[in-house]
């Protein structure tokens, strides 16, 4: 299956705490950083995930916001360290690519969010991303 979305980064799973309906599921990407995703219940049945199984991480890059800097105060628990490899600015939104370790994430944030945060190949982020946001794929 071919997908649109650009963001998929390898990972392991840690840990799964189940709730009545959903689920957190804690993966350790590739490149050592901890993300959380909040599936359904049935997705992690269906997906038959547990301890140890090799998924990937997806969020479309609508769901990936930046800051100059890790970020408190905030209920964002996925906040991802990287560095800005490439920015596209078109009229009004810019695709961001940003080097993270084991992979790379795609933000599209408008071009006044780049201005205002002097992004450029080089600058040092942090990828805000919701766990709501993180869907999975076994690997």
């Amino acid at each position: 299956m071919s997908l649109s979305i650009r963001n998929q980064i390898p990972g392991t799973v840690t840990d799964i705490a189940a709730g009545e309906a959903m689920a957190t599921v804690k993966v350790r990407l590739e490149g050592g950083q901890d993300l959380t995703a909040a599936i359904t219940l049935d997705a992690v049945k269906d997906l038959g995930l547990a301890e140890g199984s090799p998924v990937r991480a997806m969020m479309k890059a609508t769901e990936v916001a930046l800051a100059t800097g890790h970020v408190q105060g905030v209920s964002i628990r996925n906040q991802i360290p990287g560095t800005v490899s490439d920015v596209a600015e078109g009229g009004a939104m810019a695709a961001v690519k940003v080097h993270v370790d084991g992979g790379e994430l795609t933000a599209a944030i408008t071009r006044d969010a780049v201005t205002d945060l002097g992004l450029v190949a080089g600058s040092p982020v942090v990828a805000l991303i919701k766990s709501t946001e993180v869907a999975l794929a076994i690997a």
